[in-house]
């Protein structure tokens, strides 16, 4: 089989071209927020129903990461699936369980739960239940698509006891060579991320002020013991009439309204963007080194926001890869503290579970 192209086009104008139009179509992509009524949920085959906010099955591309709404019914239990990438859940509403690899977790609102790659997984609601669950994922299967390997298996009904475990993998080789040492190196690997945290009770979290003018905690990450494939879930809350200091970053950043209303100024500068009204549930995208703030535009509420992004998987690689780039880059602090505020001010309310809708 031939490897000339049939026009003798040369190796340099083919990538030239190819690189330029991938720029272009993900230019003309850009997004700033996904407003909660432009989601369609659709009834799936798994018995439950599926909107995407973010994601090539919903005709909005991303590269990373990609963000699905799900809702459940009383008396309902989705199909069981696995895949090869991972998911961070962020429960909006109603009370469920996840069973994963076998093993119930039961959830209510506000909470999260990972949902590590191959493992077997499906959700439900009991039938007394007086509402219908929501919930968010957030997923690395766009990253694996592009390395072509995103794997898909749905097992339908059956119990997990007659279902296939996860990949198996060596977990010892003596000797000091180079693949002795990657089999004990992959082997500790894959042990540590079978062994990290499944869940996060809403009221287990514990939010801090931090000089940026907001109170914060982690939802899902590994500094709270989870092993994941590099998604980091967090969230802020922005006190009365108060502001996050602005800041850029390389990646894109999700960030999902769980109460409250405001907006956001994006922009290639720190002035001369635009301004981006949100409300709750919808999910602010700010794209990669956009100068970004976030404002409560209420005089009397707070605003709480899940922030997402693939800080490890995907940055981490990019700050070898970008050296000497700046990759997380904010105003000197006086500048950050005039626009942030004192955070010991604000009379921060008890933080009860969130409502839907």
């Amino acid at each position: 089989m031939t490897s000339r192209t049939s026009t003798q086009v040369s190796h340099y104008h083919i990538q030239k071209s190819r690189r330029a139009k991938f720029l272009e179509d993900w230019r003309a992509n850009h997004r700033t927020v996904v407003a909660l009524e432009d989601v369609a949920m659709h009834e799936s085959a798994r018995g439950d129903r599926i909107g995407v906010y973010v994601g090539a099955d919903g005709d909005r591309q991303t590269r990373t990461m990609d963000a699905l709404a799900h809702e459940v019914d009383p008396g309902v239990t989705t199909t069981v699936h696995r895949h090869s990438w991972d998911v961070m859940v962020f429960v909006v509403a109603g009370n469920g369980w996840f069973e994963i690899d076998g093993e119930r977790q039961p959830f209510g609102p506000g909470d999260a739960v990972h949902l590590p790659s191959w493992a077997w997984h499906r959700v439900g609601n009991d039938p007394d239940a007086s509402s219908t669950v929501r919930y968010l994922t957030f997923s690395s299967q766009p990253m694996l698509e592009t390395m072509g390997m995103a794997v898909l298996e749905d097992a339908g009904d059956a119990e997990v006891s007659t279902l296939p475990g996860r990949p198996p993998f060596s977990e010892h080789l003596d000797g000091d060579d180079p693949y002795a040492r990657r089999v004990r190196r992959l082997s500790r690997e894959q042990q540590a991320r079978r062994s990290g945290r499944l869940h996060t009770d809403w009221d287990s979290l514990d939010l801090v002020n931090t000089p940026r003018g907001t109170r914060t905690t982690f939802l899902l990450d590994k500094a709270i013991g989870y092993q994941a494939s590099g998604i980091t879930m967090a969230m802020f809350e922005i006190g009365p009439g108060r502001s996050q200091s602005m800041h850029r970053h390389p990646g894109e950043a999700w960030l999902y309204v769980v109460e409250g209303s405001g907006h956001s100024y994006l922009g290639t500068e720190p002035e001369g963007g635009q301004e981006h009204p949100w409300k709750k549930g919808d999910l602010i995208v700010v794209d990669h080194f956009l100068w970004h703030q976030h404002l409560n535009d209420h005089p009397e509420q707070t605003a709480k926001v899940v922030r997402i992004h693939m800080f490890d998987s995907l940055l981490e690689t990019m700050r070898a890869l970008c050296d000497p780039l700046v990759l997380f880059e904010e105003p000197p602090d006086h500048i950050r503290d005039a626009q942030a505020g004192d955070p010991t001010t604000v009379d921060w309310p008890a933080n009860d579970r969130p409502t839907w809708p």
